[in-house]
């Protein structure tokens, strides 16, 4: 085996398992707090980096600028899906609350095409500025290094929000029990807002980061939020910490599958990998194993 080669394997894997993990994130951190799996991620995901390069081309905005607003105006699109959808579905079975999700994303899309085609949308050239970086005869692009130190700098930031603040501390006790975080008197419909709220932002910033990537396409971009599925299983559905290491793994996966088999086998390696997981262990690597008594 070519160490080099598997050293630029590894490394592209680990970048772009990166986003992958951003985006397992978001799933989370709503999963965790209400124990619906938002299938809007993509169309939302999507919707972020469309506002970000729009602010860019159209009213000149820098990246820099442009990237938080864009960010902000996805958590304003959080907390109008948690107000207007949502909560008025709070007392309805979980699988309506999924169903809605599923309604959004698809009304998004439409949206999605309505004001910005179906044409890939492309980032203005250079507005990351840097080049690729040379470590030996591994190479790394400068693009995804951003998409990388800027999730290393999500991920920090959600585990001190999680951990070192009072929301933080409120959402995790309500992801531990509804009813005992009510006992305590926290308001769990605030902390709903809270959680797609951050969601959203999160997912923009995958958004924006792929988009710079790839482009930005409403049915292709939104296509390649679903390759975080693998990873949030792998790494375990209530796991924000196995969202990251699954992200992680599900790139590396990728690029090893598509570099010493077949380019096409890496479209579907995630995929064969989250089978295998809900075969052997189905609550992931590092999800709690839910034991019921009757």
């Amino acid at each position: 085996m070519d160490f080099a080669i598997f050293a630029q394997y590894l490394a592209s894997g680990l970048l772009n398992g990166g986003l992958y993990a951003l985006i397992g994130v978001s799933l989370v951190i709503i999963y965790k707090a209400t124990k619906v799996f938002n299938f809007a991620v993509g169309a939302m995901m999507t919707l972020g980096g469309m506002i970000c390069v729009s602010l860019m081309t159209v009213f000149g905005m820098p990246i820099w600028f442009a990237l938080p607003l864009a960010i902000m105006a996805s958590g304003v699109l959080g907390f109008f899906v948690d107000k207007t959808i949502m909560r008025p579905l709070l007392a309805q079975p979980i699988i309506t609350l999924i169903m809605a999700t599923l309604a959004f994303d698809s009304i998004l899309y439409g949206l999605t095409l309505v004001f910005w085609t179906g044409y890939t949308i492309s980032f203005p050239m250079d507005s990351l500025p840097g080049k690729v970086i040379f470590l030996g005869p591994v190479f790394l692009s400068h693009e995804l290094m951003y998409g990388f130190g800027a999730a290393i700098i999500c991920f920090v930031a959600v585990g001190f929000l999680f951990n070192k603040t009072m929301i933080g501390l409120r959402m995790r006790a309500t992801a531990d029990s509804h009813e005992v975080a009510m006992a305590l008197g926290i308001d769990i419909t605030k902390i709903f807002s809270w959680t797609w709220v951050l969601a959203a932002m999160v997912g923009a910033l995958a958004g924006i980061f792929l988009g710079h990537r790839v482009g930005l396409q409403a049915s292709v971009t939104s296509a390649l939020a679903f390759k975080a599925l693998p990873a949030i299983i792998l790494g375990g559905l209530d796991s924000i910490g196995g969202a990251i290491i699954g992200g992680l793994l599900v790139g590396v996966i990728e690029k090893m599958a598509g570099g010493y088999i077949d380019p096409k086998i890496a479209e579907i390696s995630p995929y064969i990998i989250l089978l295998m997981v809900l075969v052997v262990r189905p609550e992931g690597l590092f999800g709690e194993k839910r034991i019921e008594r009757v």
